[in-house]
């Protein structure tokens, strides 16, 4: 049996995949710039409280998946997809198997509360730094129909285990069931596993961040894979 399987997520997965997704962006150097005078374990309670809420968002449209160690049971990596809008098939007939399972009325309502509750408030000065990002990648995403990969993130005690390929490539095999190709936008980090599973960089930009406190390279890179149909 492998060591990890790659699974739907639902609601009750909130506090594993805040602790999971927290993690690995506190080993972002740029990222933990917005987060001046807060701890990652103060961030991960926050997250936790906001996570059901984001699971139960927009369900038509998301699609997430975590990776499980199969022996501890432990959470190890996630992923969230974006489906894109099309005429063709309704979204929740595609990729049904990542769709988050829905809650009854009081779950949800506690959700909402949750997440409303939680200090999620952050430095926005780095916010410059997103928008010619926000707006490459609307230009880039308007050219096709694209399965958008999201989001992605691997606990970093357990990198370099082959966590972040399985990922994408169980989006790579629907993306060839539903005839799409895939968008990513993706930083340094991500970079080497996009490219090692036939990702193409279509454009890039790398922005100063000394100005913010960060190591004066901050880069973005629009990458996407055309799949078999």
């Amino acid at each position: 049996m492998p060591p990890f399987a790659i699974v739907h997520c639902t609601v009750d997965d909130g506090p594993a995949l805040a602790r999971n997704n927290m993690s690995a962006f506190w080993t972002d150097p740029t990222w933990v710039l917005i987060w001046r005078g807060k701890t990652l374990d103060y961030v991960v309670t926050q997250a936790s409280r906001r996570m059901p809420q984001n699971l139960l968002t927009d369900t038509s449209q998301r699609r997430h998946q975590k990776a499980v160690d199969v022996n501890s049971g432990d959470v190890v990596g996630y992923m969230r997809w974006i489906l894109p809008d099309t005429s063709t098939e309704t979204p929740d007939d595609m990729w049904p198997a990542a769709k988050v399972p829905s809650v009854n009325v009081n779950r949800a309502r506690e959700a909402k509360r949750e997440f409303d509750a939680a200090d999620w408030s952050w430095d926005h000065a780095l916010d410059k730094l997103d928008e010619p990002l926000t707006k490459m990648k609307t230009q880039l995403m308007k050219q096709k129909k694209y399965l958008c990969l999201d989001y992605l993130a691997v606990h970093p005690d357990h990198r370099g285990q082959g966590i972040a390929t399985m990922l994408v490539e169980s989006g790579i095999k629907e993306a060839e069931k539903m005839g799409l190709d895939i968008f990513v936008l993706a930083f340094k980090a991500g970079l080497g596993v996009y490219k090692r599973v036939g990702f193409k960089l279509l454009d890039q930009i790398i922005q100063d961040d000394s100005k913010y406190g960060g190591k004066g390279e901050y880069g973005a890179y629009f990458l996407a894979k055309e799949c078999e149909k």
